[in-house]
């Protein structure tokens, strides 16, 4: 049996496209001295405020240990809080501060320069998402693979 060749792989392309998307985002995100993975979660924000951890967590895509600290740096930087709800004091929401949702302009303005350097046409980029979202929402069982 052949070896599989590398070239031929979706979760190489994938992750490869991945990494050079997140290294054009990099000088783009630090003069807001903002991580990639901090933008995607005040995308999330500037989309759907004041939302559960979980709920944030699950829309980012991000495990909730990954929220955690995550979370404390961008509450550092002023641009979240964090919010108890009434009668739950172990339930905490997550806003946007003024500091916060005033970045979304900046923000908008990194995406457009981040999907140019892409050099992809609107309507390959929205294929692309389309197909990756086809992918992350199948569920599968690896039992349904077999030979």
């Amino acid at each position: 049996m052949p070896a599989p060749k590398l070239d031929n792989q979706l979760c190489f392309a994938l992750y490869t496209a991945s990494s050079h998307l997140t290294a054009i985002y990099r000088p783009l995100l630090d003069p807001l001295n903002l991580t990639y993975t901090q933008f995607i979660v005040l995308m999330a924000l500037w989309e759907d405020d004041n939302v559960s951890i979980s709920c944030l967590a699950k829309k980012a895509g991000l495990s909730k240990a990954t929220m955690t600290p995550l979370l404390k740096r961008l509450e550092q930087k002023e641009l979240i809080q964090r919010q108890m709800l009434d009668g739950n004091e172990r339930q905490k929401n997550i806003s946007l501060t003024d500091a916060g949702r005033a970045l979304s302009v900046q923000g908008e303005k990194v995406a457009q320069k981040a999907f140019c350097a892409s050099g992809l046409t609107k309507a390959q980029a929205k294929e692309m998402i389309s197909l990756c979202n086809t992918l992350t929402r199948r569920k599968f069982s690896i039992e349904d693979c077999d030979d």
